[in-house]
């Protein structure tokens, strides 16, 4: 059974015993707080308990080594659309140690991308602002600062 099959069955047999009224929660973040992090794998189940976060108290946004780059990305309009459609008061940007992001190059990303088939010239296309997002990241102290400066920039101008 291949994984998209594996988790079609996992999720029949979890909504087939749920009463899906129960599970009703507001879009609105009971916290009123949105959360940046990484999408490190790691921390699926293990940073909203650490943080006593649970269903419908905030919204998380994952991202590669919790960029927020300095311009109109998608972490900015999502942070737009929490503060000024659902009410967020408090942003937070939680980065880690060991991020893969810190070991990452945008050359040796470029090279898989040819190894997998990516058209060359397509590469040429995104390589500068890849080169340019990839080299924000420098430790997780000084991008978690560089990421809440480019949203006070971008978002609470």
């Amino acid at each position: 059974m291949n994984i998209i099959d594996n988790i079609l069955q996992i999720n029949n047999e979890f909504t087939s015993k749920i009463k899906i009224n129960s599970l009703k929660k507001s879009k609105y973040p009971q916290k009123k707080l949105a959360i940046i992090s990484c999408m490190d794998t790691r921390l699926i189940d293990f940073l909203e308990p650490a943080l006593g976060i649970h269903r419908g108290d905030a919204k998380i946004i994952k991202t590669a080594g919790n960029i927020v780059t300095n311009d109109f990305n998608d972490i900015i309009r999502s942070l737009l659309i929490c503060i000024y459609q659902f009410n967020i008061k408090d942003i937070i940007v939680i980065g880690h140690y060991d991020c893969g992001m810190h070991t990452t190059s945008a050359e040796s990303l470029v090279d898989k991308m040819l190894h997998s088939g990516i058209n060359v010239n397509e590469l040429k296309k995104i390589k500068k602002d890849l080169k340019s997002w990839i080299s924000s990241f420098s430790n997780p102290k000084d991008n978690i600062i560089q990421s809440v400066n480019n949203i006070i920039h971008n978002v609470l101008c």
